[in-house]
């Protein structure tokens, strides 16, 4: 089969790779129908994170069942399946406990911008659609497999209520998903802080009310302005970085809770001040299989369309262009067709 393989920052090639087999008896082979490249893809290719030798690349993913293993009966070859990012067993400790993301077993997946992907403990990661989506869903149900999912953990996290205000710090496509789930949760008031108009728009489409273009500190007098001088009920945090984290903990009222889901980078908390503040704070990788069966009902009925992320669709064999798009922001998100 062929495949993503990063060599070094700025340099991802479509290779030829060995076809995946069946290692274990709780292991599935699918073949996919649409993968993608992620924002946290970019950090590698920026050289913000090692990279080592080449590897495989890519860890969001729908597809088709092509073969499993013995001990994986809630799924047959044949269906459509929708994955997380985090395989589960879905029977651990943590997993009962609604956190699968950290499944006493977990692995990340890293191999699926590839034509046919083995997906670990495939019993309690993987979902079946009732009848094979119509392609159009295809982008909203591999959405759903991660950014979705992880703006939905974000709100969650922030514990968004009816009625609420929330804010979204970061405008890529988690960010995005977090105003979709932020209104699905009964946000009354999202402001999202966005310097891109077309991400704006997009933004409004799901369901902000407000936009805020300042960052920093003039982005959050400028949430305090719009909040009445207190702050917001629940921030979401999707981005990563030390500005964004800070961002979030000062735009957040008194009472408030932030969901911070964007993986850190040089961050860096002040007990002092959190303890002061009375904010809540709490995030993750994100729980997505927990999610996953309401998620996957939503887009079939076509309730949210997390798929509108996908602003940039290429053959998988132009991966490279994905990265490079998405890393000079000529792109919110690539969609890879196999």
């Amino acid at each position: 089969m062929r495949g993503a393989v990063i060599h070094a920052p700025g340099d991802v090639r479509f290779e030829s790779l060995e076809d995946p087999k069946l290692l274990h008896p709780t292991d599935a082979i699918i073949r996919t129908a649409v993968t993608c490249v992620c924002g946290s893809d970019l950090w590698p290719y920026r050289g913000a994170e090692p990279i080592g030798d080449p590897h495989p690349m890519g860890h969001e993913y729908v597809g088709f069942v092509e073969e499993v293993g013995s001990e994986v009966t809630a799924v047959q070859p044949g269906q459509f399946v929708v994955g997380s990012f985090a395989t589960s067993d879905n029977t651990c400790a943590n997993c009962r406990n609604g956190f699968q993301s950290n499944c006493l077993h977990r692995e990340f997946m890293s191999t699926c911008q590839a034509e046919y992907v083995c997906i670990p403990k495939a019993q309690g990661t993987l979902v079946a659609t009732g009848e094979v989506p119509g392609e159009e869903l295809w982008p909203g149900l591999l959405a759903v497999s991660d950014v979705m999912g992880t703006g939905w953990w974000a709100a969650d996290a922030a514990e968004v209520r009816p009625g609420a205000t929330a804010v979204v710090v970061g405008d890529g496509a988690v960010g995005l998903c977090a105003v979709i789930a932020a209104k699905e949760m009964g946000a009354e008031r999202i402001i999202a802080m966005s310097r891109h108009e077309s991400r704006q728009k997009l933004a409004r489409e799901f369901g902000a009310t407000d936009i805020v273009t300042e960052r920093g500190d003039e982005g959050v007098a400028k949430i305090k302005e719009l909040t009445g001088g207190t702050g917001a009920d629940s921030v979401l945090e999707c981005v990563g970085t030390a500005q964004a984290i800070s961002q979030a903990l000062h735009s957040a009222r008194p009472g408030g809770s932030v969901g911070f889901v964007g993986v850190p980078h040089e961050v860096a908390v002040d007990g002092q001040e959190l303890f002061f503040s009375h904010v809540g704070l709490r995030g993750g990788p994100a729980p997505v299989r927990r999610y996953l069966p309401d998620l996957i009902d939503r887009v079939l009925a076509r309730r949210i369309d997390p798929g509108k992320v996908f602003d940039l669709t290429l053959p998988l064999e132009q991966v490279a262009e994905g990265y490079q798009a998405m890393d000079e922001r000529r792109a919110i998100k690539a969609l890879l067709k196999p």
